[in-house]
């Protein structure tokens, strides 16, 4: 008796582990704000998070020693990149305002598209023109049209822009490089623990950062370890999984859907709004995230 054999088609993964990442970020802000009423504040509940995450992958490290530490440069840059767009991201929200920041950084799947195409000669199909009108429209609609385009207008603005394109870039590298997911995990943990401990000390050293209260710390570490292993570790792997084996463009329409969870869990937790508008901007985003997959798999539905 044979029993069928279960086929993790690394496409279908892909998909699945960039969903999750939108998931689990889009609830990210609950536990920082957790953090930041013990006193810890901003990129330093950040850094925690990046620090003891970082920490607890070691063992894994030393057991991929020779496949992730010497002579890996290109791993390392890419790693570096990601790092450097995350901390970015989360760094716009002390200049500017939060609709702003995800506003201009998921414009990431036009760039994600674009450089595809001119770097390694994707075609820009109509399907995924449709995921950029529906993703953009979608956060539109949750923004508010009436306010039309969100140029860039300060720092805050820029660093968001910056970060989508630093992340579009860093996906295509992935892409292209096609390294084991294992050491780009490890080493985006790592660089994200260095650029969020760097920029939170400058943005302290100027004043715009209060310093942190570290008395709480340990009560923090109780709840906070078991989460970075069961949901903040595997997400930083499946962050880095998903553009090792899709478009970026893609992958910035997958993430996506930490806008739709991120609104869903303001408004049912903290009392943000959540109207026609937010449900009409969530539905879009959804179909700009799903639109590509969705189609994909219908291409390659067997006949009869």
């Amino acid at each position: 008796m044979q029993f069928a054999r279960l086929d993790l088609n690394p496409r279908i993964l892909a998909f699945a582990s960039g969903i999750f990442s939108g998931l689990v970020f889009g609830i990210y802000w609950i536990p920082l704000r957790l953090m930041s009423d013990t006193g810890i504040n901003g990129l330093w509940a950040v850094m925690v998070f990046n620090v003891t995450s970082f920490l607890l992958v070691i063992p894994m490290i030393f057991r991929q020693w020779s496949r992730i530490v010497p002579g890996r440069f290109r791993l390392h840059a890419t790693a570096c990149i990601c790092g450097l767009g995350y901390v970015l991201y989360t760094g716009a929200f002390l200049y500017t305002e939060v609709v702003r920041v995800l506003v201009l950084f998921y414009l990431m799947p036009i760039w994600g598209f674009v450089l595809a195409r001119v770097f390694i000669g994707e075609t820009l199909t109509p399907v995924r023109l449709i995921c950029m009108l529906l993703g953009l429209s979608g956060l539109m609609v949750i923004c508010g049209v009436e306010q039309g385009i969100p140029f860039p207008a300060n720092t805050g603005d820029w660093m968001a822009l910056l970060s989508g394109v630093v992340w579009a870039g860093a996906s295509l590298l992935i892409l292209t490089d096609r390294h084991e997911p294992v050491g780009y995990g490890a080493t985006f943990l790592f660089w994200g623990a260095a650029w969020s401990l760097l920029l939170a000390v400058l943005a302290t050293g100027q004043g715009v950062l209060p310093a942190p209260s570290w008395t709480q710390l340990p009560q923090i570490l109780t709840w906070m370890i078991p989460l970075a292993i069961l949901v903040i570790i595997p997400a930083a792997f499946a962050t880095l999984y998903a553009p090792s084996q899709l478009n970026p463009g893609i992958v910035g329409l997958l993430f996506m859907t930490e806008i739709s969870v991120g609104t869903g869990t303001a408004a049912w937790l903290a009392g943000e709004p959540f109207g026609l508008k937010e449900i009409t901007g969530v539905v879009l985003i959804t179909l700009a995230g799903i639109a590509e997959p969705v189609t994909g798999m219908l291409k390659r539905k067997p006949d009869g």
